[in-house]
């Protein structure tokens, strides 16, 4: 499975881009479910980026009675702190990976290229940007949390040690709880990242408040 090409929603700029935002979604979605995000963003014409928005594998989930969706890992047990399946997150990181490569390969640098993931895709995005060993022009986690927090001190990669990352969450969360996003906020913030916090009066979603903030976060990354 690792090496088998992720599959990619595309939305490109009318112009040749200057930079990329890999953004991954959550369990049972698809690429195609932030894709419509991008215009409500409103990014200036004068920021050419273009966005990739891969689909997950399908795959059983253990808690859904093993029904077949679209995952990055399998989640095996609702338990806190065993919740990513890390066999499946490290296979799903690779094939990020190879995607941020294509990227590269394509004549964007790293340093203009920012993963971003919504729950699920988060825990990719935190796991491959502190581990990867190419700079990011930043990282952004939304309603999500960390696979394996205990082992970042010893698994990360100095090349993203100074790079930002954005947490955002909601404060109503029934999904993933509030207080395990910020838990992953707070082991980053221990081993010293540049990571900002945000939380919202909102469930397991986005909001209007939410879309403005990325967008000026990313303007002040990629810009």
């Amino acid at each position: 499975m690792s090496n088998s090409k992720l599959e990619s929603v595309e939305v490109n700029p009318n112009q040749p881009h200057t930079a990329v935002v890999i953004w991954l979604h959550g369990l049972g979605d698809s690429g195609n479910g932030f894709a419509p995000i991008v215009p409500e963003l409103k990014i200036p014409d004068s920021l050419p980026i273009r966005f990739v928005f891969p689909h997950a594998p399908v795959r059983p989930i253990t808690v859904n009675n093993n029904m077949e969706m679209r995952a990055w890992y399998d989640i095996a047990s609702l338990d806190f702190n065993h919740r990513a399946d890390r066999t499946g997150v490290e296979t799903s990181a690779k094939q990020v990976e190879a995607l941020i490569d294509a990227e590269i390969a394509n004549g964007t640098p790293a340093e203009c290229i920012v993963l971003a993931g919504f729950s699920q895709g988060g825990v990719i995005a935190l796991h491959l940007g502190t581990r990867i060993n190419k700079k990011l022009a930043g990282i952004m986690a939304l309603s999500t949390y960390m696979c394996e927090p205990e082992t970042l001190a010893n698994e990360a990669c100095d090349a993203n040690k100074n790079t930002p990352i954005l947490m955002a969450h909601g404060q109503q969360d029934n999904v993933v709880p509030v207080f395990m996003g910020n838990a992953a906020f707070k082991v980053l913030e221990e081993n010293g990242y540049p990571v900002t916090w945000q939380d919202y009066p909102m469930q397991h979603s986005v909001c209007l408040e939410e879309i403005n903030h990325i967008s000026q976060w990313l303007q002040a990354r990629l810009g």
